[in-house]
């Protein structure tokens, strides 16, 4: 394999840059030129397509984002829009492609490749660590940190006036973010799409915290499990003598400098990820389980999926009181 092309796309998250770099420079290393695509899969339709060296990913790895930019791009879905990806990679002379990006980057890396029999490997890169087959995404460590810190101040002023406070966090439809960063900054109560609380039940469970002698609460609540306001303002009305705050802590999840340990994963995934194509395995994603870094064919990746952390819900539950 003499070039390959690397692109992001779907939502971004922190240590995309790492991993475009590692790939850079894993490909450089054996030989391989490497081509960066432009915002995602609508770059591949538009042909915005640049030569990339070891220079052009000098000084990224601490950035959040994507120095190669994402875009959302549904065309994508139709036949034709992908026959004229595939077309301008071969006037490219693009023989393999890395794919960093979550579950709609999955399916659409899969799609592709099973199309036109094309080599592509999946770099999981997503803040809501939902993907089969791997123990984290590239990005999860990084936003759990950033939301458990924005938590922990908000817990000193919920303390400080005896008040409840709502906080909702990004995943639309799992909830391992929430349920992380419930157990890492000590919050009562977690509210997730997988398992959701019924208000009343929601109300019972601080009404027992009362009766324990808890003055402050901190709520974690998934952004597709409900809305933090509307949440909030149902509670007071059933708690009328007590302060019920809410907080949607929103995009800044997505940004910051990436941790140690999501740049670390980073660089093994794009490491990884070269090897495979060079050996012409594909299509797959890579992941990790335990300390090792394992490959997991993208038709599992698109037709399974990760399970909640029942124990991690167990542990929410245990230590609120």
């Amino acid at each position: 394999m003499k070039r390959i092309g690397v692109l992001t796309t779907g939502g971004d998250a922190p240590g995309m840059n790492a991993a475009i770099r590692a790939v850079v420079r894993t490909a450089i290393s054996h030989g391989i030129e490497v081509t960066g695509v432009e915002k995602g899969y609508s770059g591949l339709y538009d042909k915005s397509f640049l030569k990339l060296n070891s220079r052009s990913v000098s000084g990224i790895i601490n950035k959040a984002g994507t120095f190669l930019k994402t875009k959302r791009f549904p065309e994508f879905k139709k036949i034709e829009v992908r026959r004229q990806c595939h077309q301008n990679l071969l006037d490219a002379g693009v023989e393999g492609l890395v794919v960093i990006g979550g579950d709609g980057s999955a399916r659409g890396a899969y799609q592709f490749s099973s199309d036109f029999d094309f080599p592509v490997v999946l770099i999981p890169a997503s803040i809501d660590n939902d993907l089969y087959g791997t123990d984290f995404t590239v990005g999860f460590d990084t936003a759990v940190n950033t939301a458990v810190s924005a938590v922990d101040n908000i817990r000193d002023t919920a303390t400080s006036h005896d008040r409840t406070f709502v906080i909702e966090v990004m995943g639309r439809e799992k909830g391992n973010l929430a349920v992380e960063v419930a157990v890492a900054c000590g919050a009562e109560i977690v509210i997730i799409p997988e398992v959701k609380l019924e208000n009343r039940e929601i109300v019972s469970l601080l009404k027992e915290q009362d009766k324990k002698g808890k003055t402050s609460s901190i709520i974690i609540l998934a952004e597709g499990a409900g809305r933090a306001n509307e949440l909030a303002a149902f509670l007071q009305t059933e708690f009328p003598n007590r302060q019920i705050r809410y907080s949607v802590l929103g995009y800044i999840q997505r940004g910051g400098s990436p941790t140690y340990l999501t740049r670390v994963l980073a660089a093994q995934f794009g490491t990884a990820a070269v090897e495979l194509l060079q050996k012409r395995k594909y299509p797959f994603m890579t992941g990790i389980k335990g300390n090792e870094i394992v490959y997991i064919p993208l038709k599992d990746v698109v037709s399974r999926s990760k399970d909640i952390p029942a124990k991690h819900l167990e542990i929410v539950k245990n230590m609120a009181i």
